[in-house]
């Protein structure tokens, strides 16, 4: 089904690999992960904003090819029947008025059954910024978690916000990154969360600070070990990148992933048996007036949609591929509606309806897991 609005042309170079659009010139930068996943009876949509870069894409038609779901003006969209359990291709591609074809890509939705892995007992922790210390979509996680024909879960961690829903816990602070969990020692803390130490970092017998995630274990999580392990973390690390500096863009990149890449290590020598599991940084909300709401012209929206755009290219080439190592990506970034899925005064930070599906997006991609 096509979904065909007016076009003003416009030439991209194209990134790609595999299911990326093609180096070509005068096509879209169009970015879908390889996989996706639904469960049945949860909402799963990616949203054309999210996945090719432009400032503009409802000047462009939306061919959405796949036996499952349906297109709508902003979106693809499925509740998934149980009819539909099991893996389904998707084929999407973008032209401009005229029909002249400016990117294809591809990935595979898995469709999990509503009842995958009810007979199971599951631990699992979040790390993350404020995103994650907001405490929605790990609320909503835990709501969903809580349904019937699900396993029995509990969750770590040492930060419990008020808003935290019975059981729920985690890692998350606001204006943390990657860098921050890996080496951040704080000597005097006050008992709050904007001053203190990351919950993985401990004085070694030298005095000195040290990453020691299975201390953290030991001694926060009463010597067990996750079963399941989250990340979603760099808007903090690459937000003030100069969005017109590809080198500079990749630079900012370069120096998130070498303490995201220490950290993953770290859980997986501590937690071997962990899967291990990327969130894609989320996109920004579609209003210019919310970034200017916020920044106040500093940091215009496509500045970040550009930084944010190659981010995604970026983390898929690095963390997919890689489930021999039980390493994964949950694509976050596809099910969150720039337009209702935001406030109209917060560039970065959803509302509820937001929140509620970046939970919804890690929910289906653990139902997926516990069929496997």
């Amino acid at each position: 089904m096509m979904v065909r609005l007016l076009f003003a042309s416009m030439t991209l170079v194209a990134f790609a690999q595999q299911s990326r659009a093609e180096n070509q010139p005068g096509k879209l930068r169009l970015t879908l992960p390889s996989e996706m996943y639904a469960v049945v009876g949860t909402e799963m949509s990616f949203y054309f904003d999210n996945i090719v870069l432009t400032e503009t894409p409802g000047k462009y038609g939306f061919d959405v090819r796949c036996k499952v779901g349906q297109t709508e003006p902003h979106r693809w969209r499925l509740i998934a029947k149980p009819v539909d359990v099991g893996t389904h291709d998707i084929t999407v591609t973008v032209s401009d008025a005229q029909g002249t074809v400016l990117g294809q890509a591809s990935t595979q939705l898995h469709v999990a059954a509503a009842d995958s892995g009810a007979d199971r007992k599951i631990t699992l922790l979040i790390v993350g910024d404020s995103l994650t210390h907001a405490t929605l979509y790990p609320n909503e996680l835990a709501r969903l978690l809580s349904q019937p024909n699900n396993p029995t879960w509990r969750m770590f961690g040492t930060h419990r916000p008020k808003s935290a829903a019975e059981g729920v816990a985690h890692e998350g602070y606001g204006g943390w990154t990657w860098q921050r969990f890996v080496s951040k020692y704080e000597p005097k803390p006050d008992g709050t969360y904007r001053k203190r130490s990351s919950p993985f970092v401990f004085l070694n017998e030298s005095g000195k600070p040290e990453l020691n995630v299975a201390k953290y274990l030991d001694e926060e999580c009463s010597g067990e070990r996750p079963d399941y392990v989250f990340f979603l973390l760099g808007i903090n690390d690459c937000f003030s990148a100069n969005p017109d500096d590809q080198a500079a863009i990749d630079a900012r990149i370069d120096a998130m992933l070498k303490p995201g890449n220490a950290l993953v290590s770290a859980f997986r020598e501590a937690a071997p048996k962990a899967s291990l599991a990327i969130c894609v940084t989320t996109p920004p909300n579609s209003r210019e007036a919310a970034f200017e709401a916020n920044y106040k012209g500093r940091f215009p929206r496509w500045g970040w949609k550009r930084i944010q755009h190659r981010l995604v290219e970026r983390l898929l080439s690095q963390f997919e591929k890689r489930e021999a190592e039980q390493l994964f990506v949950v694509p976050t970034q596809l099910n969150l509606d720039p337009v209702a899925g935001y406030p109209v005064n917060n560039g970065v930070h959803p509302n509820a309806v937001g929140y509620q599906q970046i939970g919804a997006s890690i929910y289906s991609w653990m139902k997926w897991r516990f069929s496997q």
